[in-house]
């Protein structure tokens, strides 16, 4: 298990990433390595401290570990937004931890349902499969009826949470040594000042374009193959989580919970495989 941490500075006053990854699972668990977890890792931790948020990282935790840090970040004070990474191998509903047992998200996310967190801006990233389908990018008059599981997960979610997952449900999410295609986007998106100025569902609506675009897998096996990220929200204002402060005064005064709208503004994503 590693953890590390980043600037310490008004850490009670700052808002607050966790980052969880799983790139290496315990001797016996039948979970192959995720090698480009870490490049991920390490890309959003850069970006994240930019935008002056608080950034902890930890590695390679077990199942109980995975659930005891997020009761306790749950407890802890932030500013205005807290947002969580995690990223392992995982399926509908749940991630699995170093040790290769089950973390079920329904449970992280209502440690999050309590007076502290109340009005406070929480988002989750989900970088994990949540079933073996493969996305072929055609359209289709019907699927299979797997939503029970989801419909479960979704009412878990409290008041003033946003969840963004790398794939919809029964899908599998890609993953590269370079990196994910779900998170590497999120951070190119927000090393643009003019993204980082969007509401959050403008900003996921731009992530949902940009992977859904740009990305088709390679191989013998996966050659067209698509990704297509899944938003799942219960905000009840706007919120601005990534706002530069005060740079040529366009965003000064913007908070996460502002409820004054910004004018969205189209961008090229370059093409990432």
């Amino acid at each position: 298990m590693q953890q590390w941490r980043g600037p310490t500075e008004d850490r009670h006053q700052a808002n607050r990433a966790v980052l969880v990854s799983v790139s290496q699972f315990h001797p016996g668990v039948r979970l192959g390595r995720r090698p480009g977890a870490k490049r991920d890792t390490k890309r959003l931790h850069s970006t994240l401290s930019k935008l002056g948020f608080t950034v902890d990282v930890h590695d390679d935790l077990s199942s109980d570990e995975i659930l005891q840090l997020f009761l306790t970040e749950s407890r802890r004070p932030v500013d205005e937004c807290f947002l969580a990474v995690l990223s392992s191998h995982g399926e509908d509903g749940c991630v699995f931890g170093a040790d290769g047992k089950p973390v079920w998200l329904s449970r992280i996310f209502r440690y999050f349902d309590n007076e502290l967190m109340e009005r406070k801006a929480k988002l989750f990233l989900i970088q994990a499969c949540r079933g073996g389908g493969l996305d072929d990018g055609v359209e289709v008059d019907s699927v299979a009826d797997d939503t029970d599981g989801s419909i479960c997960q979704d009412l878990s979610v409290p008041v003033d949470m946003a969840v963004m997952y790398a794939t919809p449900p029964g899908y599998a999410a890609f993953s590269h040594p370079l990196g994910s295609i779900f998170l590497q986007t999120f951070c190119t998106l927000l090393e643009e000042e003019e993204n980082c100025n969007l509401e959050l569902t403008r900003l996921m609506t731009r992530l949902s374009h940009s992977v859904a675009y740009t990305f088709q897998a390679k191989g013998r096996q996966l050659a067209g193959k698509k990704e297509m990220p899944c938003f799942l929200s219960r905000l009840t204002r706007e919120v601005f989580p990534f706002t530069v402060q005060g740079k040529d005064g366009g965003a000064a005064g913007l908070s996460a919970t502002s409820l004054v709208g910004k004018e969205n503004i189209r961008s090229q994503m370059p093409s990432i495989s």
